[in-house]
């Protein structure tokens, strides 16, 4: 057997798992790794997506696990690359996406020495990782690979990391290959499928709420025959609104930030609440408000892939302990006839939901472009197969709330609610996806945290366009502040670029849309110019949401505390 480096052990390791992009930061800390990659032969080798910033690069790979349901694979150095990649991890984490992070270390013999940007990654990352290890052995590189395939992708999906001293990548050992690992899919319980099956059989107001990570095209279909063989209407969880097509009939909206009322009052009303995926985090649940802890009111049942999440925050009547796909194909198989009152309730709720969300009429401030026409003029343009992505910010609610996810992986954004999402997974989007349009919304502040990628983009010929909303605040920290403490607003006026300057500089189209009616010209020249594109939209700061103004906002809060 031929002795190897580390680091060519390492890529035969990752190329076993089906690896075929690793999106990074090159440091000195792991150039034994990028020799192995530069020294690959022509057959499946992996790509090496160069980013401008460690945060982007996990962004990347984590959108990339989104879209391929594989782990995403990021390397980064030590100390304050690994630091900035953290926003990354914590994003997988909480998103539960299957991601990789390779960071290079300091030799072995420097450990504990306070060494040049030294750190103890096993500490570091220990509260955000499912598994974190240092490798101090190359001939034990295959089997913890291995072992990082298996943390991030059994149970509920998470983050890795792998600790890499630079002299264990270039210490050469002999070695054999191992095969990718096999994660057999677990099956719903038998009798566990009997019990819903009677409950589903006398449920009048039954409502199944989706989210979570695991899916597959596959899943999804099964679960919407489920759901049309059972009168069952559908709802999403938290940025999970691509899982069933938003044109169905059966689907009734999503419960992020802002969900419709109608939909509120049926979470409250159902005779039996079916969620398959989601773990009913805060946002799902509106602060933990809509159901009551720990003991649900509502007949519950919760479907998750991981035993720990089940009765972690709410006690289900019965948990179901199984991946998304084998629930969804077992679904398929119950045969309970619906109820005829159940097609009214299905009915009713998508009614609610088509009202709540129609694009209402724009309201044209001081001759700033509306995010109301924007938004119909893409429901008008986007292809169904479209991929939009987002950060966090206000301008969110447009997009969450009218966006028509039609397909599959149509959505990619944080669960985690990160800002300088956005562009980066647009970029990871457009290379997994390259027929596809991409389209990215950033609000002034959350584009202004990742806009070096634009560099990334124009290297890697990604044509995807980023949308800008330029208010010139932090908006939903505004929004807060005027909450609880009206009239105080401070910290969040912003002073900008010119965005369409700035992308141009790069190489890129840019152009600015300041008034009524121009954004559908502006859109279609971006389309045309097949680079990447960045089209900034002047919106008055005044409407803060869909609904209200700051204005308004400050006023209630103001009447509220005058009330005795």
């Amino acid at each position: 057997m031929a002795k190897r480096t580390g680091g060519e052990i390492l890529v035969a390791a990752l190329r076993a798992h089906g690896v075929d992009r690793i999106f990074g930061v090159p440091g000195e800390s792991y150039l034994p790794l990028l020799d192995a990659l530069y020294a690959q032969g022509a057959a499946a080798p992996i790509a090496f997506v160069t980013c401008r910033h460690e945060a982007g690069a996990t962004n990347m790979a984590e959108a990339d696990a989104k879209l391929t349901g594989r782990p995403g694979i990021c390397a980064v150095s030590r100390g304050p690359g690994a630091m900035h990649a953290a926003i990354g991890l914590h994003t997988a984490q909480q998103d539960s996406t299957p991601l990789i992070l390779l960071v290079g270390q300091v030799p072995r013999a420097h450990r504990g020495l306070g060494a040049f940007q030294e750190m103890d990654f096993t500490q570091v990352f220990a509260s955000v990782a499912k598994y974190v290890a240092e490798i101090d052995d190359p001939a034990d590189i295959p089997r913890i690979v291995a072992v990082a395939y298996r943390a991030a992708m059994t149970g509920r999906r998470g983050p890795v990391v792998l600790s890499l001293p630079e002299d264990v990548l270039a210490e050469a050992s002999e070695v054999a290959d191992l095969p990718p690992i096999e994660i057999p899919p677990a099956a719903p319980d038998a009798q566990a499928m009997a019990v819903l099956s009677d409950s589903l059989a006398s449920a009048q107001r039954p409502l199944m709420v989706l989210g979570g990570s695991g899916w597959s095209p596959e899943a999804c279909a099964d679960i919407i025959r489920f759901a049309e063989a059972h009168d069952l209407p559908v709802a999403s969880g938290f940025r999970c609104q691509d899982l069933v097509p938003l044109s169905h009939e059966l689907y009734v909206g999503d419960l992020g930030i802002g969900p419709g009322p109608g939909l509120k009052k049926r979470v409250a009303e159902t005779d039996l609440l079916l969620v398959v995926g989601e773990r009913l985090g805060d946002i799902t649940t509106q602060g933990y408000t809509l159901l009551a802890r720990p003991k649900p009111q509502q007949p519950f049942v919760h479907v998750h892939p991981e035993p720990a999440e089940l009765g972690r925050v709410f006690q289900p009547d019965l948990a179901i302990v199984a991946d998304i796909a084998a629930f969804a194909q077992a679904a398929v198989a119950l045969n309970v006839p619906a109820p005829p009152s159940r097609r009214d309730w299905a009915r009713d709720a998508r009614a609610d939901y088509l009202a709540y969300h129609a694009i209402p009429p724009s309201r044209p401030r001081n001759g700033c472009v509306d995010m109301a026409e924007v938004m119909s003029r893409l429901r008008e343009v986007l292809p169904d197969d479209a991929i939009v992505t987002n950060g966090a910010g206000n301008y969110c609610g447009w997009v969450n709330r009218f966006n028509r996810y039609n397909g599959f992986r149509t959505q990619l954004a944080p669960v985690s609610g990160a800002m300088g999402y956005g562009l980066p997974a647009a970029i990871a989007a457009k290379l997994r996806h390259p027929d596809r349009m991409v389209v990215a919304f950033a609000g002034d502040g959350c584009f202004t945290m990742a806009m070096t990628e634009l560099a990334t983009a124009m290297q890697q010929r990604a044509a995807i366009i980023v949308l800008v909303v330029n208010n010139g605040t932090y908006g939903s920290i505004q929004m807060h502040q005027e909450r609880q403490f009206p009239g105080h607003s401070i910290a969040i006026a912003l002073t900008n670029p010119d965005f369409a300057a700035l992308a141009r500089s790069f190489g890129a189209f840019g152009e600015s849309v300041s008034h009524i009616g121009a954004f559908g010209a502006a859109f279609d020249r971006a389309v045309a110019a097949n680079r990447p594109a960045v089209i900034e939209l002047r919106t008055d700061p005044e409407l803060i949401t869909p609904a209200t103004t700051v204005a308004a906002i400050r006023d209630q809060a103001l009447a509220t505390r005058q009330q005795p």
